[in-house]
């Protein structure tokens, strides 16, 4: 019988020629146009004029925007009271929102983890306040259920214990904020979940073969198997919460109020821009929270690598 042999086409070994590569490269181009023309107008030109605005004292309304050089920092950071309970008052939310939002958001994931009927349902429920965000509509209905009259109170009057207005009371305003941070805890519940299923099951099969109770491996495999997740939860939900706005301005009404016991920094520096038309100094505190959170999350990195553990590593 006769073979027949497939002959290959020759390769060619040409090199594109410039007028080709300057196409690919203008073809390059044109698609991230988009990207590129977002960023600068809506992201890096307006980043650029604030950056300068904050060495004016120029106002939203006025006439003027003289160049005064550092005098808008130094007025934060020496006679500004308002500026430094505004950076008290998100310290206070971030250092106790954070840490309940994570260690609920592992509780619930390490309870969803294991697949049982109707796990799935649960999961999406417990996810369903993260897709709302901290939306508008969310908080208003926050601040209904802890009115005088709202939901809260009716369930504390079934066990005979008498409400207060909570929203309204300066002791417990900002708690109230906290825990509708904390309510959100669906995004960082799944990416534990996600982390939760790469733990090999061999592990916690040969501790509980060794005795060791469920404290014990929870502290020792869990916790340093789950590390690198953990560190990523912390620096997103740290940022998120130096952020925190809408619920702050929706239900002290925009005001920080009762007596600034909700004046978060990013509702401060709203009402010093939009309120008090004061775009200098407002320019000025956006500066100082950016290269705050910068500072921050370089700490977060720089410490994470005490405790953080990957598989990959060696030893």
């Amino acid at each position: 019988m006769a073979t027949t042999t497939s002959v290959r086409p020759p390769v060619s070994t040409e090199k594109p020629s410039r007028p080709s590569k300057w196409r690919e490269g203008l073809a390059g181009y044109v698609f991230l146009s988009p990207f590129l023309l977002g960023f600068m107008g809506i992201t890096a030109i307006p980043m650029l004029y604030s950056l300068y605005l904050s060495f004016t004292n120029y106002e939203l309304l006025g006439k003027t925007s003289d160049w005064i050089g550092f005098d808008n920092y130094k007025e934060l950071f020496t006679n500004d009271l308002q500026f430094w309970h505004a950076v008290r008052v998100t310290l206070v939310y971030a250092l106790v929102a954070v840490p309940l939002k994570l260690a609920a958001a592992l509780g619930v994931a390490m309870l969803l983890n294991r697949e049982r009927r109707g796990t799935g349902l649960f999961r999406g429920l417990f996810y369903l306040p993260s897709l709302l965000g901290g939306s508008v509509a969310v908080a208003i209905i926050w601040q209904a259920m802890f009115d005088r009259n709202g939901a809260f109170n009716s369930l504390l009057a079934v066990f005979g214990i008498e409400g207060k207005p909570w929203v309204n009371d300066p002791d417990w305003a900002l708690e109230t904020i906290i825990l509708l941070g904390m309510w959100q805890f669906g995004a960082p519940m799944v990416i534990f979940l996600a982390g939760l299923k790469q733990v090999p099951q061999e592990l916690y099969e040969a501790a509980a073969v060794d005795g060791a109770s469920g404290w014990r491996r929870f502290i020792n495999i869990t916790l340093p198997m789950l590390s690198p997740v953990i560190f990523f939860n912390l620096v997103l939900e740290t940022i998120h919460g130096f952020q925190g706005f809408t619920s702050a301005f929706v239900i002290s009404g925009g005001t920080g109020g009762p007596t600034d016991s909700t004046l978060m920094y990013t509702l401060q520096l709203y009402i010093r821009a939009f309120t008090e038309f004061e775009m200098g100094s407002a320019s000025a505190m956006a500066w100082v929270f950016l290269l705050t959170i910068g500072l921050l999350t370089m700490v977060l990195f720089s410490t994470g690598r005490m405790w953080v553990h990957y598989a990959d590593e060696e030893g």
